[in-house]
């Protein structure tokens, strides 16, 4: 079944993921000075062999085609930070001072990759 699969395909990448979201925890940017975190996407997209190009000034923009015609899925997570202190004691805690991933959007971002790794895997079937 096209499910297991997807589970299969998203365990097998969890600790990666994991710590791919805990760098951009501790390394957090504010809007449209997310620099650093886009070239991670796009560093972690060029090793899933996934098509992607950046986007004025801080974006990436990822496209897969499935091998089937029909309907498109846009999957999009935001990436900046907030500027709020972190308060948490964890050894991933934002190293930039007044500017902290509050927002959950380090965790977003790694769902997104983790997701597009699926998609790309699966791209023959869908």
């Amino acid at each position: 079944m096209l499910i297991d699969k997807v589970r299969e395909l998203v365990t097998n990448k969890e600790n990666e993921m994991i710590d791919f979201r805990r760098d951009l925890h501790k390394n957090p940017e504010l809007s449209m000075q997310e620099f650093e975190t886009s070239k991670k996407i796009a560093k972690e997209l060029e090793k899933m062999g996934i098509k992607y190009r950046l986007a004025n000034p801080t974006g990436v923009i990822a496209e897969i085609e499935g091998a089937k015609k029909g309907k498109t899925v846009l999957l999009r997570a935001d990436i900046d930070a907030l500027p709020i202190k972190e308060e948490n004691e964890i050894e991933y805690k934002s190293i930039n001072e007044d500017i902290s991933h509050a927002c959950g959007h380090d965790t977003h971002a790694a769902m997104l990759l983790n997701a597009a790794y699926a998609l790309n895997e699966l791209r023959k079937r869908v």
